[in-house]
């Protein structure tokens, strides 16, 4: 399967989250048959290491386009291609006029739409949520040659609580050319059904923890535990904090889980962290 001119193995993405996407993380989601993994935000001003031996389609932030030419010239060798997120919906986006607040200036997302374009041939996306400007931007995604449109059908108030408006899905897919990359409360339930009416899906919140829904989705096999999350945490030298914070997530489904969680919240040390997996 196609996206652009990217060559897919499954329809399955991961979904870009902040915290849980380290590169540990996706490279384990990519090794479990995700198709497509996706960064957390990340502004083209930062001066941060990036690591992205995964080859992702790495997500931008920002309320202009100011140092998208630079920071994409500087990263698109080692991507798959490029999002923009119009869809966070937390409180430091409302301050600071990005995520979904920036979708009522339709001028300058379009300044910013073209200097995306303007800088790569690799695909170009973008992350909505639904307001009443989503069809419009996704008319000028079209009109800027982008590549696909990534929707959370719910609203800036309903954050990521209750169902996502999944008729607005269908009215968006309705009114655009671009393909649409569906994504809220997508699980093991839900997936073959929504594949039925888009033909890519993002997998978020059950995800995290759990690489081997990439794996389950696609009915293979795989035993992705703690333990290998913790072996490429140590190589790419991630901080402890991450480490600890995914030990947390990888307790999901685990027997004792909530016995494994109360011990993780007194370690200190990636060791203690170990030995708790291991009895």
């Amino acid at each position: 399967m196609k996206l652009a001119n990217l060559n897919l193995k499954s329809p399955y993405f991961l979904a870009p989250m902040l915290e849980p996407n380290d590169i540990a993380f996706r490279l384990l989601c990519k090794k479990a048959g995700c198709g497509l993994t996706f960064t957390g935000m990340t502004s083209p001003l930062s001066k941060q290491k990036i690591e992205l031996k995964d080859k992702p389609i790495l997500q931008l932030f920002s309320n202009n386009e100011r140092g998208i030419d630079q920071f994409i010239k500087k990263y698109d060798k080692k991507v798959s291609g490029w999002d923009f997120n119009l869809g966070c919906p937390s409180k430091l986006s409302k301050k600071l006029g990005h995520g979904a607040f920036l979708q009522k200036d339709l001028s300058q997302i379009q300044r910013i739409f073209q200097a995306m374009r303007g800088s790569t041939k690799k695909p170009c996306i973008v992350k909505l949520r639904k307001s009443p400007n989503t069809i419009k931007i996704a008319k000028l995604a079209e009109k800027e040659n982008f590549d696909a449109i990534a929707l959370h059908s719910r609203t800036i108030q309903d954050g990521y609580s209750g169902e996502p408006d999944y008729k607005f899905a269908l009215k968006l897919k309705k009114s655009t050319t671009l393909p649409i990359i569906y994504s809220g409360n997508v699980d093991e339930k839900n997936v073959k059904a929504i594949l039925k009416d888009f033909p890519f899906v993002m997998v978020g919140r059950s995800a995290i923890g759990s690489p081997n829904i990439f794996s389950k989705l696609l009915n293979k096999k795989s035993r992705i535990q703690f333990k290998d999350y913790l072996k490429l945490a140590k190589k790419h030298k991630l901080f402890f904090r991450q480490i600890k914070y995914q030990a947390m997530a990888f307790t999901k489904g685990e027997r004792g889980a909530k016995d494994l969680r109360g011990k993780l919240v007194g370690a200190k040390t990636t060791k203690e962290i170990s030995k708790i997996f291991k009895k």
